[in-house]
């Protein structure tokens, strides 16, 4: 189910739960093909544990290589509302893509990313900093004045290594991979991973 959460007032959901999360997803993706948005969702009708305002990110991959990825940091919209909108997003509007078409849609793997609500770390130095992150279960938010990066936890797959990992999300952020100040803010989260294979 992945990593538990840093908040414990974060409940896992169920298998029904995530298996509406993961048709959501695919059925935006779908009524965005046809509508140019995402599928509307009212947050009255959604079951009290998807009418949660969440934070979630949506992966798209199509063989295996990554295809789309699109998500909110900040709990705004009811977890159902928000997967429905980050799934047409990542799937039509991922700056780094072309929209996916028609005839990919059904190929598409969905991967969503339920994130606990993120908290700021205390550090001295870079040093510091790299020892305390957990490999393969935090995922980072950097802040340096007005630029901002995020790496979910997934993205320790290819970075293994903390010090590359935060090298990566520097230039994320639009900074040198070896910038460092004091004024550097960093939080961190965790993430309930749902897919093909856990729902």
């Amino acid at each position: 189910m992945g990593a538990m959460p840093l908040n414990s007032s974060v409940a896992f959901l169920g298998t029904t739960h995530r298996r509406v999360l993961l048709e959501l997803a695919k059925r935006s993706i779908e009524h965005g093909s046809v509508h140019g948005r995402p599928l509307p969702i009212e947050p009255e009708t959604l079951a009290p544990e998807l009418a949660v305002k969440r934070a979630t990110f949506v992966t798209l991959e199509l063989q295996g290589k990554l295809r789309g990825c699109i998500g909110t940091l900040q709990a705004v919209r009811a977890l159902g509302e928000d997967i429905a909108h980050n799934a047409y997003a990542a799937a039509f509007r991922d700056p780094r893509f072309p929209p996916v078409g028609l005839r990919d849609i059904e190929r598409l793997a969905i991967r969503l990313s339920l994130l606990t609500p993120w908290e700021p770390l205390s550090f001295t130095s870079e040093d510091d900093l790299l020892g305390q992150l957990t490999v393969g279960e935090d995922g980072l938010i950097l802040e340096e004045g007005p630029k901002r990066g995020t790496f979910l936890p997934a993205v320790w797959e290819s970075l293994p290594d903390p010090k590359a990992f935060l090298q990566h999300l520097k230039l994320k952020a639009g900074l040198p991979k070896d910038y460092w100040s004091n004024s550097i803010k960093i939080y961190r989260y965790r993430t309930e991973i749902i897919d093909e294979h856990s729902a």
